[in-house]
């Protein structure tokens, strides 16, 4: 039990007790509990030494309590910030956003503002899932991640965010291609088509590490469905971007095991293939 649970048990107890005194009494005056009020100082720091042991509830607890008593005091203000940053570090990601929020709208200017949204930002980012799962929280994560880059551009925590930003389009784009790949062996071709496309003409997706295999994907696609030309060009754009990469391997085998021709880059560029968006991936 931490010291602050300690503490209220005692006052309810006292509460109960005074409670009973004043009944047997008949008539006497009702006690009231008086609550001792500590030294803003005293509790802070009492907080702050409970963080340094990496007790993160109970030192959550201790800075809610420096605010309870308190709640007009500069100390309460950083206590805030604190219960934020201690929840998180326990783990207890919705308190600690919560918290952070309530940082920021009530202290916009404050000099710890951009560490308050950093904060919000990386509690998101740490519950992404694997791609198997439903997204939502990585999308959550790429908004707040987002607004740390928009608001604080010049910043360390920006410059993180930004890092933070490209894997979270690469978790997005693991997405669609296990959707993808499903839709594919299901022989739901069309739906396939249409996830593959989103990794290779998604300004953001186009540059993750999936981007060889979505193409590589396409021409798969396109060829089952009878599409070649398209399957050429989406050969020939794999080929232009990534001519070392084993999915063009894959892919030239697959298309002369087809007996279908492989566009080399200055036909692809007579045509046009390799300088629209969907082509030319690496400006």
């Amino acid at each position: 039990m931490t010291r602050r649970s300690t503490w209220i048990v005692q006052a309810a107890g006292a509460a109960i007790m005074a409670s009973s005194l004043a009944a047997c009494g008949g008539g006497a005056a009702r006690e009231e509990v008086q609550f001792v009020e500590e030294p803003v100082a005293l509790i802070y720091n009492r907080a702050a030494d409970l963080l340094d042991r990496r007790r993160y509830t109970e030192a959550a607890a201790m800075f809610e309590e420096v605010e309870r008593q308190h709640p007009y005091s500069s100390w309460a203000r950083r206590s805030m910030l604190m219960i934020a940053y201690a929840n998180y570090e326990a783990g207890r990601y919705e308190e600690a956003v919560e918290a952070a929020e309530r940082f920021v709208a009530l202290h916009p200017g404050n000099e710890s503002a951009p560490y308050a949204y950093y904060l919000i930002a990386q509690c998101y980012f740490e519950q992404i899932l694997d791609v198997s799962r439903d997204q939502a929280m990585t999308e959550r994560a790429l908004q707040a991640l987002q607004e740390v880059v928009r608001r604080y551009p010049g910043s360390d925590y920006a410059r993180d965010a930004q890092l933070k930003i490209d894997m979270t389009y690469d978790q997005l784009a693991g997405k669609e291609m296990d959707v993808g790949r499903f839709y594919l062996e299901a022989g739901q071709t069309l739906p396939a088509i249409n996830r593959f496309r989103t990794v290779v003409e998604d300004a953001n997706m186009q540059r993750t590490t999936h981007a060889p295999e979505a193409l590589h994907r396409l021409v798969e696609a396109y060829l089952t469905v009878g599409m070649t030309q398209d399957a050429q060009r989406a050969a020939a754009v794999l080929g232009y971007n990534y001519p070392g990469s084993p999915w063009y391997g894959r892919t030239y085998n697959l298309l002369t095991g087809e007996g279908v021709a492989v566009i080399g880059d200055e036909e692809a560029e007579r045509r046009g293939w390799v300088s629209r968006t969907l082509g030319r991936l690496i400006p």
